[in-house]
Protein backbone atom coordinates (compact mmCIF):
# COMPACT_ATOMS: atom_id res chain seq x y z
CA UNK A 1 0.00 0.00 0.00
CA UNK A 2 0.90 3.46 -0.51
CA UNK A 3 0.12 6.69 1.48
CA UNK A 4 1.70 9.96 1.48
CA UNK A 5 2.69 12.11 4.63
CA UNK A 6 3.97 16.48 4.46
CA UNK A 7 6.87 17.61 2.80
CA UNK A 8 6.04 15.88 -0.40
CA UNK A 9 7.74 12.65 0.69
CA UNK A 10 6.24 9.37 -0.78
CA UNK A 11 6.10 6.54 1.35
CA UNK A 12 5.51 3.41 -0.24
CA UNK A 13 5.37 0.27 2.57
CA UNK A 14 6.28 -3.01 1.46
CA UNK A 15 4.82 -4.60 4.75
CA UNK A 16 7.67 -6.01 7.44
CA UNK A 17 8.52 -9.41 6.36
CA UNK A 18 6.91 -9.46 3.30
CA UNK A 19 10.21 -10.15 1.82
CA UNK A 20 13.47 -11.51 1.80
CA UNK A 21 15.84 -8.75 2.88
CA UNK A 22 18.22 -7.73 0.14
CA UNK A 23 20.50 -4.79 2.15
CA UNK A 24 21.40 -6.05 5.18
CA UNK A 25 23.16 -9.10 6.73
CA UNK A 26 21.03 -11.44 9.17
CA UNK A 27 24.22 -12.45 11.06
CA UNK A 28 24.39 -10.29 14.40
CA UNK A 29 26.59 -6.92 14.20
CA UNK A 30 28.20 -4.64 16.08
CA UNK A 31 26.75 -1.15 16.51
CA UNK A 32 27.44 1.98 14.32
CA UNK A 33 27.67 5.90 15.24
CA UNK A 34 25.71 8.62 14.35
CA UNK A 35 27.38 11.19 15.91
CA UNK A 36 24.96 14.25 15.58
CA UNK A 37 26.92 17.41 16.47
CA UNK A 38 25.51 20.90 17.06
CA UNK A 39 27.00 23.38 15.48
CA UNK A 40 26.74 27.41 13.96
CA UNK A 41 28.22 29.71 11.64
CA UNK A 42 29.24 31.91 14.96
CA UNK A 43 30.31 29.44 17.02
CA UNK A 44 34.33 30.23 17.48
CA UNK A 45 35.07 26.27 18.68
CA UNK A 46 33.02 24.90 16.37
CA UNK A 47 35.78 24.18 13.70
CA UNK A 48 37.63 21.85 16.01
CA UNK A 49 34.74 19.97 16.59
CA UNK A 50 34.11 19.40 12.66
CA UNK A 51 37.70 18.19 12.68
CA UNK A 52 37.33 15.68 15.61
CA UNK A 53 33.68 14.34 14.04
CA UNK A 54 35.76 14.00 10.55
CA UNK A 55 39.01 12.43 11.63
CA UNK A 56 36.76 9.94 14.06
CA UNK A 57 34.52 8.81 10.39
CA UNK A 58 38.10 8.76 8.43
CA UNK A 59 39.68 6.60 11.13
CA UNK A 60 36.43 3.81 11.09
CA UNK A 61 35.03 4.05 7.69
CA UNK A 62 31.39 2.59 6.68
CA UNK A 63 31.01 2.68 11.10
CA UNK A 64 30.66 6.37 12.19
CA UNK A 65 28.15 8.82 10.06
CA UNK A 66 28.23 12.35 10.62
CA UNK A 67 25.01 14.83 10.88
CA UNK A 68 25.62 18.41 11.59
CA UNK A 69 22.85 20.15 12.87
CA UNK A 70 22.86 23.82 13.04
CA UNK A 71 20.60 24.88 15.88
CA UNK A 72 20.56 27.47 18.63
CA UNK A 73 21.53 30.71 18.74
CA UNK A 74 24.94 30.61 17.35
CA UNK A 75 23.46 29.52 14.00
CA UNK A 76 21.19 32.69 13.48
CA UNK A 77 23.23 34.50 10.39
CA UNK A 78 24.27 37.57 10.82
CA UNK A 79 24.94 40.21 7.88
CA UNK A 80 25.37 37.97 4.39
CA UNK A 81 25.98 34.54 6.30
CA UNK A 82 24.55 31.79 5.19
CA UNK A 83 21.23 30.53 6.66
CA UNK A 84 21.77 26.66 7.39
CA UNK A 85 19.19 25.91 10.27
CA UNK A 86 16.05 23.60 9.38
CA UNK A 87 13.21 23.27 11.31
CA UNK A 88 13.96 19.67 13.01
CA UNK A 89 17.31 21.45 14.56
CA UNK A 90 15.76 22.83 17.47
CA UNK A 91 13.96 19.95 18.64
CA UNK A 92 16.50 17.18 18.39
CA UNK A 93 18.97 20.09 19.90
CA UNK A 94 16.31 20.62 22.61
CA UNK A 95 16.42 16.80 23.69
CA UNK A 96 20.15 16.46 23.82
CA UNK A 97 20.19 18.63 27.16
CA UNK A 98 23.53 20.55 26.05
CA UNK A 99 24.95 22.97 27.56
CA UNK A 100 27.14 24.60 24.97
CA UNK A 101 28.34 24.63 21.63
CA UNK A 102 30.15 22.50 19.99
CA UNK A 103 28.31 19.58 21.56
CA UNK A 104 27.60 16.20 20.08
CA UNK A 105 25.35 12.82 20.80
CA UNK A 106 26.47 9.57 20.33
CA UNK A 107 23.79 7.32 19.25
CA UNK A 108 21.93 10.03 21.68
CA UNK A 109 22.92 8.10 24.47
CA UNK A 110 23.66 8.81 28.18
CA UNK A 111 27.61 8.30 28.99
CA UNK A 112 26.88 8.63 32.86
CA UNK A 113 29.53 11.19 34.09
CA UNK A 114 30.48 12.72 30.65
CA UNK A 115 27.40 14.73 30.43
CA UNK A 116 28.20 18.44 28.78
CA UNK A 117 25.40 19.27 30.43
CA UNK A 118 22.70 17.90 33.49
CA UNK A 119 23.44 14.23 34.38
CA UNK A 120 20.81 11.70 31.96
CA UNK A 121 21.17 13.61 29.27
CA UNK A 122 22.56 12.75 26.43
CA UNK A 123 24.91 15.98 24.91
CA UNK A 124 28.59 15.49 25.55
CA UNK A 125 31.58 17.95 24.52
CA UNK A 126 33.76 17.65 21.97
CA UNK A 127 36.48 15.74 24.27
CA UNK A 128 34.39 12.73 25.01
CA UNK A 129 33.38 11.69 21.60
CA UNK A 130 36.46 9.49 21.14
CA UNK A 131 35.57 7.59 23.91
CA UNK A 132 31.89 7.46 23.78
CA UNK A 133 32.27 6.18 19.95
CA UNK A 134 34.82 3.45 20.95
CA UNK A 135 32.38 2.57 23.61
CA UNK A 136 29.73 2.02 21.19
CA UNK A 137 31.52 0.50 18.33
CA UNK A 138 32.17 -2.49 21.03
CA UNK A 139 28.82 -3.01 21.40
CA UNK A 140 26.58 -5.77 19.67
CA UNK A 141 23.38 -4.70 17.89
CA UNK A 142 20.27 -6.28 18.43
CA UNK A 143 19.26 -4.56 14.25
CA UNK A 144 20.99 -4.55 11.52
CA UNK A 145 20.03 -0.97 9.24
CA UNK A 146 20.76 -0.84 5.62
CA UNK A 147 19.94 1.84 2.70
CA UNK A 148 19.91 2.31 -0.64
CA UNK A 149 19.41 5.36 -3.00
CA UNK A 150 19.01 6.16 -6.43
CA UNK A 151 18.58 9.84 -7.62
CA UNK A 152 17.34 10.58 -11.04
CA UNK A 153 18.28 14.04 -12.34
CA UNK A 154 15.57 13.78 -15.03
CA UNK A 155 13.01 13.94 -12.26
CA UNK A 156 14.71 15.33 -9.49
CA UNK A 157 13.78 12.57 -7.20
CA UNK A 158 15.37 10.24 -4.92
CA UNK A 159 14.40 6.77 -4.43
CA UNK A 160 15.47 5.66 -1.12
CA UNK A 161 15.43 2.08 0.27
CA UNK A 162 15.73 0.77 3.95
CA UNK A 163 15.61 -2.16 6.23
CA UNK A 164 16.22 -3.62 9.25
CA UNK A 165 16.40 -6.84 10.41
CA UNK A 166 16.37 -7.73 13.68
CA UNK A 167 18.70 -10.47 15.15
CA UNK A 168 17.66 -9.70 18.52
CA UNK A 169 14.67 -8.07 20.41
CA UNK A 170 14.48 -4.39 20.87
CA UNK A 171 13.49 -3.59 24.58
CA UNK A 172 10.58 -1.33 23.47
CA UNK A 173 7.72 -2.68 21.21
CA UNK A 174 7.73 -0.05 18.89
CA UNK A 175 11.09 1.72 16.77
CA UNK A 176 11.59 4.74 14.67
CA UNK A 177 12.82 4.48 11.79
CA UNK A 178 14.25 7.80 10.55
CA UNK A 179 15.58 8.84 7.07
CA UNK A 180 18.06 12.19 7.04
CA UNK A 181 18.98 14.31 4.48
CA UNK A 182 22.50 15.65 4.00
CA UNK A 183 24.78 17.75 2.10
CA UNK A 184 28.63 18.31 1.52
CA UNK A 185 31.13 20.66 0.06
CA UNK A 186 28.88 24.00 0.94
CA UNK A 187 31.10 26.81 0.92
CA UNK A 188 30.40 29.81 3.40
CA UNK A 189 31.01 32.12 6.43
CA UNK A 190 32.22 30.08 9.77
CA UNK A 191 33.23 32.25 12.72
CA UNK A 192 37.13 30.65 14.06
CA UNK A 193 37.21 29.23 10.38
CA UNK A 194 40.13 31.24 9.36
CA UNK A 195 38.40 31.07 5.75
CA UNK A 196 36.52 33.84 5.40
CA UNK A 197 33.46 32.57 3.47
CA UNK A 198 35.09 29.99 1.83
CA UNK A 199 34.55 27.46 4.76
CA UNK A 200 33.70 24.18 3.43
CA UNK A 201 30.65 23.05 5.52
CA UNK A 202 30.14 19.15 5.51
CA UNK A 203 27.37 16.26 6.49
CA UNK A 204 24.97 19.08 6.37
CA UNK A 205 21.03 17.98 7.56
CA UNK A 206 18.96 19.48 5.65
CA UNK A 207 15.88 17.41 5.77
CA UNK A 208 14.28 14.58 7.83
CA UNK A 209 12.61 12.22 5.20
CA UNK A 210 10.61 11.39 7.53
CA UNK A 211 9.50 14.07 9.76
CA UNK A 212 11.36 15.49 13.11
CA UNK A 213 10.89 11.85 15.01
CA UNK A 214 10.74 9.05 12.48
CA UNK A 215 8.10 6.25 11.26
CA UNK A 216 6.89 3.21 12.99
CA UNK A 217 8.65 0.28 13.24
CA UNK A 218 6.13 -2.09 15.04
CA UNK A 219 7.66 -5.31 15.30
CA UNK A 220 10.85 -5.17 16.54
CA UNK A 221 11.80 -8.70 17.96
CA UNK A 222 14.06 -11.42 16.73
CA UNK A 223 13.69 -11.86 13.17
CA UNK A 224 11.94 -9.28 12.08
CA UNK A 225 12.28 -7.05 9.23
CA UNK A 226 11.31 -4.02 8.23
CA UNK A 227 11.54 -2.92 4.54
CA UNK A 228 10.04 0.77 3.27
CA UNK A 229 11.11 2.89 0.19
CA UNK A 230 10.69 6.52 0.12
CA UNK A 231 10.07 8.61 -2.40
CA UNK A 232 12.10 11.98 -1.96
CA UNK A 233 11.67 15.43 -4.27
CA UNK A 234 14.33 17.29 -3.89
CA UNK A 235 13.99 20.93 -3.22
CA UNK A 236 15.71 23.71 -4.80
CA UNK A 237 17.04 25.39 -2.17
CA UNK A 238 17.01 25.30 2.15
CA UNK A 239 16.58 28.85 3.52
CA UNK A 240 18.14 30.29 0.51
CA UNK A 241 21.12 27.97 -0.07
CA UNK A 242 20.80 25.85 -3.07
CA UNK A 243 20.72 22.39 -2.87
CA UNK A 244 23.90 20.92 -4.92
CA UNK A 245 22.52 17.15 -6.29
CA UNK A 246 25.94 16.17 -6.74
CA UNK A 247 26.46 16.56 -3.07
CA UNK A 248 23.70 15.16 -1.05
CA UNK A 249 24.24 12.05 1.17
CA UNK A 250 21.81 9.67 3.01
CA UNK A 251 21.96 8.40 6.78
CA UNK A 252 19.37 6.75 8.25
CA UNK A 253 19.16 4.90 11.97
CA UNK A 254 16.68 3.35 13.99
CA UNK A 255 16.03 4.94 17.25
CA UNK A 256 14.26 3.23 20.72
CA UNK A 257 11.82 6.23 21.03
CA UNK A 258 13.33 9.33 20.35
CA UNK A 259 16.98 9.29 21.86
CA UNK A 260 18.63 5.64 22.18
CA UNK A 261 20.29 4.48 18.73
CA UNK A 262 20.88 0.98 18.51
CA UNK A 263 22.25 1.40 15.08
CA UNK A 264 22.37 2.83 11.72
CA UNK A 265 24.08 3.42 8.83
CA UNK A 266 23.99 5.84 5.26
CA UNK A 267 25.06 6.73 1.46
CA UNK A 268 25.33 8.16 -0.90
CA UNK A 269 22.74 8.06 -3.85
CA UNK A 270 23.27 6.06 -7.25
CA UNK A 271 23.15 8.93 -9.81
CA UNK A 272 20.63 8.02 -12.79
CA UNK A 273 19.24 10.00 -15.88
CA UNK A 274 22.24 11.70 -17.38
CA UNK A 275 22.18 11.75 -21.06
CA UNK A 276 26.29 11.73 -21.79
CA UNK A 277 28.54 8.96 -21.12
CA UNK A 278 31.23 11.78 -20.63
CA UNK A 279 30.42 15.34 -20.48
CA UNK A 280 32.59 17.70 -18.28
CA UNK A 281 30.32 20.85 -17.49
CA UNK A 282 33.18 23.98 -16.93
CA UNK A 283 30.87 25.51 -14.33
CA UNK A 284 32.76 28.42 -13.43
CA UNK A 285 35.62 30.60 -12.94
CA UNK A 286 36.06 32.55 -9.72
CA UNK A 287 36.12 35.75 -9.44
CA UNK A 288 39.05 37.68 -9.21
CA UNK A 289 39.29 40.99 -7.45
CA UNK A 290 40.71 44.37 -9.10
CA UNK A 291 44.45 44.03 -9.30
CA UNK A 292 47.26 46.29 -10.42
CA UNK A 293 49.37 42.90 -10.49
CA UNK A 294 50.70 41.38 -14.21
CA UNK A 295 49.63 38.00 -13.15
CA UNK A 296 46.67 35.97 -11.88
CA UNK A 297 46.03 32.78 -11.07
CA UNK A 298 42.68 31.68 -11.70
CA UNK A 299 40.25 29.48 -10.17
CA UNK A 300 37.96 27.07 -12.22
CA UNK A 301 34.99 24.37 -11.23
CA UNK A 302 34.58 21.24 -12.70
CA UNK A 303 31.94 18.98 -13.00
CA UNK A 304 31.32 15.44 -14.03
CA UNK A 305 27.66 15.38 -15.73
CA UNK A 306 28.61 12.20 -17.60
CA UNK A 307 27.49 8.43 -16.89
CA UNK A 308 31.68 7.73 -16.65
CA UNK A 309 34.06 8.40 -14.06
CA UNK A 310 36.33 11.55 -14.50
CA UNK A 311 40.26 10.99 -13.76
CA UNK A 312 41.51 14.07 -15.88
CA UNK A 313 40.93 16.97 -17.91
CA UNK A 314 42.75 18.83 -20.41
CA UNK A 315 42.49 22.95 -19.54
CA UNK A 316 43.22 25.51 -21.63
CA UNK A 317 43.20 29.11 -20.51
CA UNK A 318 44.55 32.75 -21.01
CA UNK A 319 44.09 36.16 -20.01
CA UNK A 320 42.66 38.97 -22.43
CA UNK A 321 43.40 36.46 -25.33
CA UNK A 322 47.06 36.02 -24.93
CA UNK A 323 49.33 33.22 -24.94
CA UNK A 324 47.09 30.14 -23.64
CA UNK A 325 48.41 27.75 -21.37
CA UNK A 326 47.41 24.28 -20.60
CA UNK A 327 47.22 22.28 -17.42
CA UNK A 328 45.83 19.05 -16.69
CA UNK A 329 43.57 18.11 -13.88
CA UNK A 330 44.05 14.41 -12.34
CA UNK A 331 41.13 12.88 -9.41
CA UNK A 332 38.50 11.43 -9.64
CA UNK A 333 34.79 12.52 -10.24
CA UNK A 334 31.70 10.53 -10.04
CA UNK A 335 28.37 11.96 -11.97
CA UNK A 336 27.19 15.10 -10.53
CA UNK A 337 30.32 15.71 -8.31
CA UNK A 338 32.42 19.11 -8.65
CA UNK A 339 35.76 20.27 -7.50
CA UNK A 340 37.69 23.77 -7.37
CA UNK A 341 40.81 23.75 -9.82
CA UNK A 342 43.64 26.22 -9.13
CA UNK A 343 45.34 26.72 -12.42
CA UNK A 344 48.92 27.67 -12.61
CA UNK A 345 49.87 31.30 -12.19
CA UNK A 346 49.51 33.06 -15.81
CA UNK A 347 51.24 36.87 -16.53
CA UNK A 348 49.00 39.15 -19.17
CA UNK A 349 49.25 42.61 -19.86
CA UNK A 350 46.86 44.69 -17.49
CA UNK A 351 43.82 46.66 -18.89
CA UNK A 352 41.07 48.70 -17.55
CA UNK A 353 39.15 45.76 -17.56
CA UNK A 354 40.61 41.92 -18.32
CA UNK A 355 39.42 38.59 -18.81
CA UNK A 356 40.09 35.07 -18.09
CA UNK A 357 39.32 32.96 -20.72
CA UNK A 358 39.15 29.12 -20.03
CA UNK A 359 38.04 25.88 -21.94
CA UNK A 360 38.34 21.97 -21.15
CA UNK A 361 38.68 19.38 -23.78
CA UNK A 362 35.87 18.05 -26.63
CA UNK A 363 33.42 15.78 -24.80
CA UNK A 364 30.00 14.08 -25.61
CA UNK A 365 28.47 17.46 -25.31
CA UNK A 366 30.54 20.65 -26.22
CA UNK A 367 28.19 23.56 -24.96
CA UNK A 368 29.43 23.70 -21.45
CA UNK A 369 33.13 23.40 -22.45
CA UNK A 370 33.83 27.13 -21.92
CA UNK A 371 33.86 30.32 -19.41
CA UNK A 372 34.96 33.19 -19.08
CA UNK A 373 35.20 36.15 -16.19
CA UNK A 374 36.19 39.45 -16.05
CA UNK A 375 37.54 41.26 -13.55
CA UNK A 376 39.61 45.02 -13.09
CA UNK A 377 43.10 46.78 -12.91
CA UNK A 378 42.82 47.96 -9.22
CA UNK A 379 41.49 51.79 -8.76
CA UNK A 380 44.17 54.48 -9.76
CA UNK A 381 44.54 56.70 -6.87
CA UNK A 382 46.36 60.18 -6.91
CA UNK A 383 48.23 62.01 -4.30
CA UNK A 384 47.52 61.07 -0.63
CA UNK A 385 45.08 58.30 0.46
CA UNK A 386 42.37 59.00 3.67
CA UNK A 387 41.56 55.78 5.42
CA UNK A 388 38.28 56.21 7.94
CA UNK A 389 37.78 53.84 10.22
CA UNK A 390 34.75 53.32 12.70
CA UNK A 391 34.96 50.76 15.12
CA UNK A 392 31.87 48.86 16.61
CA UNK A 393 31.33 47.49 19.52
CA UNK A 394 33.86 44.83 19.56
CA UNK A 395 37.32 46.95 18.71
CA UNK A 396 39.84 44.57 20.05
CA UNK A 397 38.64 41.98 17.55
CA UNK A 398 39.63 44.94 14.85
CA UNK A 399 42.94 45.45 12.84
CA UNK A 400 44.43 46.54 9.85
CA UNK A 401 47.44 46.89 7.72
CA UNK A 402 48.59 48.28 4.26
CA UNK A 403 51.13 46.11 2.13
CA UNK A 404 53.82 47.23 -0.76
CA UNK A 405 54.20 44.90 -3.92
CA UNK A 406 56.76 43.13 -2.23
CA UNK A 407 54.66 41.92 1.00
CA UNK A 408 56.61 44.91 3.36
CA UNK A 409 53.86 45.79 5.91
CA UNK A 410 53.95 50.35 5.62
CA UNK A 411 51.22 50.81 8.07
CA UNK A 412 49.23 48.86 10.48
CA UNK A 413 47.02 49.40 13.43
CA UNK A 414 45.37 46.80 15.78
CA UNK A 415 42.20 48.35 18.76
CA UNK A 416 41.47 47.07 22.26
CA UNK A 417 38.71 47.40 24.40
CA UNK A 418 39.54 51.14 25.52
CA UNK A 419 39.52 52.30 21.86
CA UNK A 420 35.78 53.06 22.21
CA UNK A 421 32.49 51.34 21.02
CA UNK A 422 31.66 53.35 17.33
CA UNK A 423 34.47 55.57 17.62
CA UNK A 424 35.84 57.51 13.86
CA UNK A 425 39.39 57.21 13.46
CA UNK A 426 40.80 59.38 10.61
CA UNK A 427 44.74 58.29 9.00
CA UNK A 428 46.13 60.21 5.63
CA UNK A 429 49.30 58.41 4.73
CA UNK A 430 51.94 59.32 1.73
CA UNK A 431 52.71 55.90 0.09
CA UNK A 432 55.33 55.57 -2.86
CA UNK A 433 54.45 54.60 -6.89
CA UNK A 434 53.55 50.71 -6.22
CA UNK A 435 50.72 48.59 -5.73
CA UNK A 436 49.58 48.85 -2.32
CA UNK A 437 47.60 45.85 -0.93
CA UNK A 438 45.30 47.34 2.10
CA UNK A 439 43.70 44.46 4.25
CA UNK A 440 41.22 44.19 6.96
CA UNK A 441 40.66 41.75 9.93
CA UNK A 442 38.31 40.60 12.65
CA UNK A 443 39.26 37.93 14.91
CA UNK A 444 35.63 37.01 16.06
CA UNK A 445 34.95 36.65 12.06
CA UNK A 446 31.70 38.44 11.80
CA UNK A 447 33.62 41.92 10.46
CA UNK A 448 32.33 45.13 11.93
CA UNK A 449 28.97 45.54 11.74
CA UNK A 450 25.16 44.76 11.92
CA UNK A 451 24.91 42.59 15.18
CA UNK A 452 27.06 44.34 17.52
CA UNK A 453 27.15 48.14 16.41
CA UNK A 454 27.18 49.59 13.22
CA UNK A 455 30.98 50.04 12.21
CA UNK A 456 32.96 50.37 8.69
CA UNK A 457 36.00 50.86 6.96
CA UNK A 458 36.26 53.78 3.60
CA UNK A 459 39.36 54.33 1.83
CA UNK A 460 39.44 56.90 -0.70
CA UNK A 461 42.59 59.07 -2.42
CA UNK A 462 43.43 62.75 -2.25
CA UNK A 463 40.78 63.51 -4.98
CA UNK A 464 37.51 61.57 -3.67
CA UNK A 465 38.37 58.35 -5.68
CA UNK A 466 36.83 55.69 -3.76
CA UNK A 467 39.13 52.60 -3.25
CA UNK A 468 36.87 51.02 -0.54
CA UNK A 469 33.41 52.25 0.00
CA UNK A 470 31.99 52.21 3.23
CA UNK A 471 31.23 48.90 4.99
CA UNK A 472 32.37 46.71 7.60
CA UNK A 473 30.35 43.45 6.60
CA UNK A 474 33.45 41.28 5.55
CA UNK A 475 33.54 38.67 7.90
CA UNK A 476 37.03 37.44 9.04
CA UNK A 477 38.93 39.81 6.43
CA UNK A 478 38.87 40.94 3.41
CA UNK A 479 42.06 42.54 1.01
CA UNK A 480 41.79 45.12 -1.72
CA UNK A 481 44.66 46.97 -4.07
CA UNK A 482 45.39 50.05 -5.20
CA UNK A 483 47.85 51.87 -7.82
CA UNK A 484 49.52 54.39 -6.15
CA UNK A 485 50.93 57.15 -8.16
CA UNK A 486 53.35 58.33 -5.42
CA UNK A 487 52.96 62.02 -5.47
CA UNK A 488 52.47 63.38 -1.70
CA UNK A 489 48.69 65.03 -3.13
CA UNK A 490 47.34 67.98 -4.94
CA UNK A 491 49.74 71.20 -5.33
CA UNK A 492 52.55 69.44 -4.12
CA UNK A 493 54.45 70.48 -8.03
CA UNK A 494 55.61 72.56 -10.06
CA UNK A 495 52.86 72.63 -12.62
CA UNK A 496 51.11 75.10 -11.18
CA UNK A 497 50.55 77.33 -14.26
CA UNK A 498 48.52 74.16 -15.89
CA UNK A 499 45.03 75.45 -17.02
CA UNK A 500 42.17 73.67 -18.15
CA UNK A 501 39.06 75.19 -19.86
CA UNK A 502 36.36 75.50 -20.43
CA UNK A 503 35.45 73.90 -17.03
CA UNK A 504 32.72 72.21 -17.15
CA UNK A 505 32.36 70.98 -20.78
CA UNK A 506 30.64 69.25 -22.69
CA UNK A 507 32.52 68.77 -25.46
CA UNK A 508 36.43 69.45 -25.72
CA UNK A 509 38.61 70.24 -23.22
CA UNK A 510 41.72 72.50 -23.81
CA UNK A 511 45.03 72.33 -21.26
CA UNK A 512 47.28 74.79 -21.65
CA UNK A 513 50.93 74.91 -20.32
CA UNK A 514 51.95 71.15 -20.74
CA UNK A 515 54.30 71.13 -23.52
CA UNK A 516 55.86 67.48 -23.42
CA UNK A 517 53.90 66.23 -20.61
CA UNK A 518 51.63 63.59 -20.16
CA UNK A 519 48.35 63.77 -19.80
CA UNK A 520 46.14 60.44 -17.92
CA UNK A 521 42.38 61.07 -17.77
CA UNK A 522 40.19 59.47 -14.71
CA UNK A 523 36.95 58.67 -14.12
CA UNK A 524 35.99 59.03 -9.99
CA UNK A 525 36.25 55.16 -10.18
CA UNK A 526 39.71 55.86 -11.00
CA UNK A 527 39.31 54.26 -14.48
CA UNK A 528 41.56 55.29 -17.09
CA UNK A 529 39.30 57.12 -19.76
CA UNK A 530 42.26 58.78 -22.33
CA UNK A 531 45.81 58.86 -22.11
CA UNK A 532 48.12 61.15 -24.21
CA UNK A 533 52.26 61.59 -24.07
CA UNK A 534 53.88 64.18 -25.37
CA UNK A 535 51.51 66.81 -25.59
CA UNK A 536 52.06 70.16 -27.34
CA UNK A 537 51.63 73.40 -24.81
CA UNK A 538 48.03 73.72 -25.81
CA UNK A 539 46.62 70.46 -25.78
CA UNK A 540 43.05 69.51 -26.95
CA UNK A 541 41.11 66.61 -26.02
CA UNK A 542 37.37 65.13 -27.50
CA UNK A 543 35.41 64.56 -24.42
CA UNK A 544 31.99 64.43 -25.82
CA UNK A 545 31.55 60.60 -25.62
CA UNK A 546 32.14 60.98 -22.08
CA UNK A 547 29.02 60.21 -19.57
CA UNK A 548 28.14 62.80 -17.23
CA UNK A 549 30.01 63.89 -13.94
CA UNK A 550 33.13 64.24 -12.96
CA UNK A 551 37.01 63.57 -13.94
CA UNK A 552 40.40 64.05 -12.59
CA UNK A 553 43.35 64.95 -15.13
CA UNK A 554 46.65 63.68 -13.78
CA UNK A 555 49.71 65.72 -15.91
CA UNK A 556 52.92 64.31 -15.57
CA UNK A 557 56.48 66.05 -16.83
CA UNK A 558 59.69 65.58 -15.90
CA UNK A 559 58.99 63.75 -12.39
CA UNK A 560 56.50 66.35 -11.52
CA UNK A 561 52.98 65.68 -11.23
CA UNK A 562 49.76 67.97 -10.75
CA UNK A 563 46.24 66.94 -10.88
CA UNK A 564 43.36 68.99 -12.39
CA UNK A 565 39.28 68.36 -11.87
CA UNK A 566 36.85 69.19 -14.81
CA UNK A 567 32.97 68.04 -15.07
CA UNK A 568 31.59 66.90 -18.02
CA UNK A 569 27.80 68.17 -18.78
CA UNK A 570 25.51 67.21 -20.89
Amino acid sequence: MKKKITLGVLLSFFGFCAFAQTIVSTTPENRKVILEEFTGVNCTFCPDGHAIAQALQDNNPGNIFLVNIHSGGYATPNGNQPDFRTQWGEAIDDQSGLAGYPAGTINRQNFPGQEQGNAGTTALGRGAWASAASTVLDQGSYVNVGVQAVLNVQTNTMVIDVEAYYTGNSPEATNKFNVAILQNNTLGAQVGGNMGDNYNHMHRLIDMVTGQWGVDITNTTAGSLYSNQFTYSIPADNNGIAIEIGELEVVVFVTETTQLIPSGSGTYPTITGLDNANDVNLRSIADVEATCASSVTPSINIQNLGQNEITSVDITYDVNGGTPQTYTWSGSLTSLQSTDVALPEIDFTPQATNTINASVANDDLNDNNQSSTSFDGATQTIGTIDLTITTDNYPEEFSWEFRDSAGTVLESESYNSNSGDGTTFEYTFNFDDDCITFSAFDSYGDGICCAYGEGGIELKDANGVVVYPFNGDYGSGFSVQFDSDGVLGLGDNNLATVNLYPNPTSAVLHISNVENATVEIYNILGQVMTIKTNISNQETIDVSGYAAGAYMAKISNAGVTTTKKFVVIK
